[in-house]
């Protein structure tokens, strides 16, 4: 019997509930003036979430400054601008509240307003200089109002590169939020198609992790349930988004992928939808996931059938005999949700941008393609894309 050798840390204080969001004010903080990072969209006052924070902050007796620009597919230039706001302000801790942009961002903002020179040059992949962050980072606190990365739950953070089309992550130990709250209340406000292309995030976090090469019995566990809770509720979050036990299910599955994100790792879907993104901000990340998804998939499906097999019983419920049953649920789960029929030129990619997208996932996320259950040719993936291609 083969012996199991694994890792884990998760040094997260994770609160997890409807009705968490209450518990700001009496948890012990890290400092006592926040950095509050949103995005630049309006929901965060829209729906009051910001001004709920801000007040929960006050009863626990820290106060707080806001940076509301961040993107979408966050960008160097604006992590750059925070950490030196934050600077300023003399914050001791970086709250991330809204999407996994808005932590993720936290996360590199709390890196850099401990740190001199430019955010690059930490970063490994790229142009980056791969220096070590020897002046650690500042705590951060995840409050995500959408279900999708699970970057409450692992050190990683994605930014961009906006003037060279890089887009890398980034995380060390210091970049786990030292507390994270989820509430599920927050995420009704959600419209539909982004509650998909979230959903599906934290789906290919859980299924890449489950057939990456360094997968653990432990992630194992997250990324098997991760992936039930989704194919069972994320319909229902989709075209019912005020029921809670779907909203709270998805963003428990959600949670559960960033732990295994924390425990096993993305592979090269991720690397290919990244250079997707990079040159092409518009496109939702969770979005350009969908559209390779497929194909993706099934050029990996013979090579650890037991794994994929093993994923399509946890969605289906069902004995599979053929890997491909997992492919066929993942396409019907799509359409359930609405998302089956997503095109690539949609948001303005052409056939010519599929060779210089495989050469900037190997320059920038080359990491990735050495954690796929087995070694793929850059023709191969560039087959994929064009497969994927609409």
């Amino acid at each position: 019997m083969k012996q199991s050798i694994f890792n884990q840390f998760i040094p997260t204080n994770l609160l997890f509930g409807c009705g968490s969001i209450k518990k700001l004010a009496t948890e012990q903080l890290p400092g006592k003036k926040a950095l509050i990072v949103i995005s630049s969209g309006t929901s965060m006052r829209k729906y009051g979430y910001l001004d709920q924070v801000i007040e929960l902050l006050a009863k626990n007796g820290a106060t707080a400054v806001v940076y509301d620009k961040i993107l979408p597919n966050p960008i160097r230039s604006h992590v750059m601008e925070a950490a030196a706001l934050c600077k300023q302000e003399q914050c001791d801790f970086v709250i991330g509240l809204g999407g996994g942009s808005s932590i993720d961002s936290a996360k590199s903002i709390a890196v850099m307003a401990c740190n001199p020179g430019d955010y690059w040059d930490y970063i490994h992949g790229g142009t980056g200089k791969g220096q070590p962050t020897s002046g650690g980072a500042l705590p951060v606190v995840a409050i995500p109002t959408t279900a999708g990365t699970g970057t409450e739950a692992d050190p990683w953070t994605v930014i961009t590169h906006e003037e060279r089309n890089e887009k890398i992550g980034f995380g060390n130990a210091s970049t786990f939020p030292v507390l994270s709250i989820v509430d599920p209340e927050l995420m009704v406000s959600v419209p539909a198609h982004l509650t998909a292309y979230q959903g599906f995030d934290a789906f290919f976090h859980a299924a890449e992790g489950y057939i990456a090469r360094i997968a653990s019995p432990i992630s194992d566990l997250y990324a098997l349930k991760s992936i039930r809770l989704l194919y069972q509720y994320l319909p229902t979050a989709v075209t019912d988004g005020a029921n809670m036990e779907a909203r709270s299910n998805v963003a428990l599955a959600s949670t559960l992928s960033g732990m295994v994100e924390s425990t096993s790792s993305c592979t090269s879907e991720h690397s290919l939808e990244h250079a997707m993104s990079a040159y092409y901000p518009a496109l939702p990340h969770g979005a350009g996931l969908i559209m390779l998804s497929v194909a993706y998939f099934t050029a990996f499906a013979q090579v650890v059938p037991e794994r994929f097999m093993q994923m399509a019983e946890a969605m289906t419920g069902q004995r599979s005999h053929d890997p491909m049953d997992f492919v066929h649920a993942l396409a019907h789960m799509q359409k359930a949700c609405g998302v089956s029929e997503l095109k690539m030129s949609e948001w303005g990619i052409t056939e010519a941008d599929l060779p210089r997208f495989v050469q900037n996932a190997r320059e920038n996320m080359g990491a990735l393609f050495g954690l796929d259950p087995v070694a793929l040719t850059n023709e191969k993936f560039l087959q994929i894309y064009k497969d994927s291609f609409r």
